[in-house]
């Protein structure tokens, strides 16, 4: 049993010096030395007491450090994976730069979510495989993990991913909706595939009560334009819903038409956040003189208004009155208000400038690319020179 200790060090510097040598950042020749360095330091401590359980592991640290891992980062993230006796970063460097990833990309990858060096190289190589029925490259996936590695190594559970990706298929998902659920909502496929039915169930139950007649067609539609809306409780999902209801007053064919339409969007907001931001927008506009019915039918076309914190539209209202715009046109045109408060107030400047007219051109051209509203400033200025 005495030499224990010894074998362990042995095996861990042999593990330390592969992946060195991969990474090509020492000589092998250092081996020998380290190699004595370490036994004599098993040696020595032999009798020693034990070191704590949580202790972290110190050739894990070493092999992390020699990859360019932001270690301190890793260790706020997921600190347990620090104190594991078994990781497989070696195999995990081997495996993502085989697939074209790069060093730097992969020390980032460990650094923001450490965790990726527990997985095996089956488990990876499975992973990779049910992936690639969704992304024609490997290169596709290697930016994904590159943005967001949380979303391939979040979960351990392939046979999970594998039963979500068949049931989305199964709702008439295409495989470009699979692709920009992966990209934008990845947690989607590590939910449980029953907490994946439990919202589809819902969204067909709610089509059904509103008086829908194809429930499988309006989930698609809500998917597709709702990627975080399976992430989402269905508890919040529901009070959204109960909540655009009651604010507006909208009947069940009304609350249908919104939600089939662009108000699918809203529906992952938290419940308080779209209630303090209706109540905001509404206390505004009725200050300005607009009715509840302007109100109501302002949102029912322009939904999105209720992602709008109430400090930035009360700012970016402020700045289209200030500028000469009514509060009927902003009625008319709320998609102005998509604009942030310093890109409405820089082409206010520059429309004024050139004695831009609002009320007898309207207000169209706020909304409008930069590089069709720098050209129509162009033909302005000259119309002024000429």
């Amino acid at each position: 049993m005495a030499a224990v200790p010894g074998v362990r060090a042995l095996l861990c510097l042999h593990r330390s010096v592969i992946l060195q040598r991969s990474f090509g950042l020492v000589p092998v020749q250092l081996a020998s030395t380290c190699l004595s360095r370490r036994l004599c330091s098993a040696t020595t401590r032999n009798n020693e007491p034990k070191p704590p359980v949580a202790s972290e592991n110190e050739s894990l640290l070493e092999n992390l450090n020699l990859m360019g891992v932001d270690v301190m980062m890793a260790r706020k993230r997921q600190p347990g994976v620090f104190r594991k006796s078994f990781t497989n970063e070696h195999g995990l460097a081997q495996f993502l730069k085989g697939k074209g990833a790069s060093p730097k990309v992969i020390a980032s990858i460990i650094s923001r979510y450490p965790r990726a060096i527990t997985r095996s190289i089956d488990h990876l190589e499975q992973r990779w495989k049910l992936w690639r029925n969704i992304f024609c490259t490997d290169a596709e996936i290697v930016s994904i993990l590159a943005r967001s590695p949380e979303s391939f190594f979040r979960s351990s559970d392939n046979e999970n991913l594998e039963k979500n990706v068949h049931f989305l298929i199964s709702l008439g998902l295409i495989s470009k909706d699979l692709h920009r659920l992966l990209t934008t909502a990845p947690r989607t496929f590590s939910n449980s595939l029953e907490l994946n039915k439990q919202m589809v169930e819902l969204l067909e139950d709610i089509c059904t009560e509103l008086g829908g007649q194809n429930p499988e067609q309006f989930v698609k539609t809500i998917i597709s334009r709702n990627l975080y809306i399976l992430i989402r409780s269905t508890k919040r999902v529901k009070s959204n819903i109960d909540t655009l209801r009651s604010a507006l007053k909208l009947t069940d064919s009304e609350l249908l038409a919104l939600l089939e339409g662009h108000g699918a969007s809203i529906l992952d907001l938290s419940n308080e956040y779209l209630k303090k931001n209706f109540i905001n927008l509404q206390q505004k506009m009725i200050s300005h003189g607009c009715r509840k019915s302007d109100i109501k039918k302002m949102i029912i076309s322009y939904p999105i208004i209720l992602y709008i914190g109430p400090e930035t539209l009360n700012a970016k209202l402020d700045c289209l009155l200030k500028g000469g715009i009514t509060i009927k046109q902003i009625l008319e045109k709320p998609k102005v208000l998509d604009y942030s408060t310093q890109n409405i107030a820089g082409r206010l400047e520059e429309l004024q400038r050139v004695g831009y007219d609002f009320k007898k051109n309207g207000i169209n051209i706020l909304d409008t690319s930069r590089k069709r509203f720098d050209a129509k400033i162009e033909k302005l200025a000259a119309s002024l020179d000429s």
